[in-house]
């Protein structure tokens, strides 16, 4: 692809690719950012106004001219000081404002940039859609479902995505996704279609690793069509929120850390500590917690380090596994504060919040940094359940169960969906709605078979809706499964003791050995 390129310090602007590169590495940035960073550079020094800004960040939408500020600011911080020491974006007082780096011009788009360096952010390219509706007016209705996931995987700062422009140079050809992926220069490239007919929309999706070629998670979604554009938004919410743990899992599978030590940087540590942590054993949360610890140590200007550190933290005192609760808690809201701090634009920062506010007990605070989580991005998954993790341990059972369904409408392949079902079996157990209850740890035990805590609480279930036979079978699994430190109920035997209490009574009138009792 040709179009043209800005040099300036060390970055180089590819409108071609729509990609913006600093010393031959991609740089995460945001679908809008670049379009107002490219509107700048491109007027070449010359004033652009804020009414042409939006325009170009925000075509045909009205947006409030706050909205510029925050990019504005949000690419001062990205490029940071210019060498000769003055600012490279300057405001023109009342009008607008100017791009004051010295520019080199080219006609050419650079390079494609190599093909997905594991050391780097993943990045990834969202393809148009394919209309598989017969009319052809649709089009648009394709096309604005692809730029709704654009602009939604966008809000994920710890990946980088390719802009809309680039992504829909290929609309309309048949192309190889590895072929896609090499030109536009990222690891990961979502496909999928729509057909909309008589009614009723499906969209399909799939994600796929550039490097083999393998498809990492795809999935199928079916609406009525009530209003377009809600329905947009919709789908876009959930692919989007499948995607991003699918990324996250796959980058921590990847990292090349893992398999020779070599190349160690900060995002190489948290990746690996990603890895470790998704065992979800007592072994896999204390290694994740060193490495996060390196990771703050090694970059600490990374906010991945920190939130890391604290979701760590704060796994350890929910499963039982902390040695020092106190230690941990000031460790946890520490390193949660610091992330914060450093990218509070970011909703995995408040969501490491929440999840250290509701160990130390104060659930309104929690409530409040989980739902600053899900006001930053609509379709983190993880924003939803920590956001009913807080009512629930606050003695909320009824207000969490919505939460939480929500956040696995929108991300049904968490690696720790089992621990969630098992929280929002508790939610319904405490509702007094068994039924949904048993259906919960139903679901956990298929993730993970071998949870104990899961059989804890489909035993209560089975006794209080009468099932001898199926009781007695659960139980004779409960007392076959081998006992590990730790449970998930630690946080509600702090908080809610009643709870556990009611659950023990349950399970001793039933013949449980105190010993394999909660």
């Amino acid at each position: 692809m040709r179009g043209r390129c800005f040099a300036f310090g060390p970055f180089l602007l590819d409108a071609g690719r729509g990609v913006l590169l600093r010393d031959g590495a991609a740089v995460a940035l945001g679908n809008r950012a670049f379009l107002v960073l490219h509107a700048l550079v491109a007027a070449q020094g010359q004033v652009v106004t804020k009414s042409e800004l939006m325009a170009a960040g925000w075509p045909q939408t009205v947006v409030e001219e706050s909205n510029l500020s925050v990019q504005i600011a949000a690419l001062r911080k990205l490029l940071g000081p210019p060498p000769d020491g003055v600012e490279w974006i300057a405001t023109v007082a009342r009008i607008g404002y100017r791009f004051d780096g010295a520019t080199t011009v080219a006609e050419e788009s650079a390079p494609a940039a190599p093909e997905h360096d594991a050391a780097r952010k993943p990045s990834i390219a969202v393809l148009p859609f394919t209309n598989l509706s017969h009319d052809q007016e649709q089009e648009y209705f394709a096309d604005g479902i692809t730029e709704d996931i654009i602009t939604a995987l966008a809000r994920y700062r710890w990946f980088f995505v390719i802009a809309r422009n680039s992504s829909f140079a290929y609309k309309g050809k048949a192309v190889d996704a590895r072929q896609v992926a090499h030109e536009l220069g990222v690891g990961y490239v979502l496909e999928g279609s729509v057909r909309n007919a008589a009614g009723q929309v499906r969209i399909s999706a799939q994600l796929v690793d550039a490097a083999s070629g393998n498809q990492l998670w795809a999935d199928r979604y079916d609406f009525a069509l009530v209003d377009m554009f809600a329905v947009q938004d919709q789908i876009a919410e959930q692919v989007v929120g499948a995607i991003e743990p699918a990324l996250l899992k796959t980058e921590s599978d990847h990292s090349p850390f893992r398999r020779d030590g070599r190349n160690i940087t900060g995002w190489d540590l948290v990746r690996r500590g990603a890895f470790c942590f998704h065992q979800v054993t007592r072994e896999g949360h204390l290694r994740a917690r060193e490495l996060f610890r390196e990771a703050c140590a090694t970059d600490p200007d990374l906010p991945d380090g920190y939130f890391w550190l604290a979701r760590a933290c704060a796994g350890l005192i929910a499963y039982g596994w902390s040695d020092d609760i106190g230690a941990d808690l000031k460790e946890g809201m520490a390193a949660a504060v610091r992330a914060v701090h450093l990218e509070e634009q970011n909703p995995y920062s408040h969501y490491g919040l929440a999840g250290i506010y509701i160990f130390a007990g104060d659930f309104a605070q929690a409530i409040r940094a989980a739902e600053r989580a899900i006001q930053l991005s609509p379709s983190f998954a993880l924003g939803y359940f920590v956001l009913g993790l807080a009512y629930l341990c606050s003695g909320q059972p009824a207000s969490a169960i919505e939460p939480l369904r929500h956040g696995f409408r929108l991300n049904p392949y968490d690696p720790q969906n089992f621990v969630w079902y098992n929280q929002l079996a508790l939610a319904h157990f405490f509702a007094r709605e068994p039924e949904e209850a048993l259906a919960c740890t139903v679901k956990a035990a298929q993730i993970r078979p071998t949870w104990l805590p899961t059989y804890q609480k489909m035993a209560c279930c089975h006794l209080v809706l009468g099932h001898a036979d199926e009781a007695r079978d659960c139980l004779q699994k409960l007392a076959s499964l081998e006992k590990v430190p730790g449970d998930n109920l630690a946080p509600f035997k702090r908080h809610q003791p009643q709870w556990i209490e009611e659950m023990k009574k349950l399970l001793r009138d039933a013949g449980v050995k105190e010993s394999d009792n909660l």
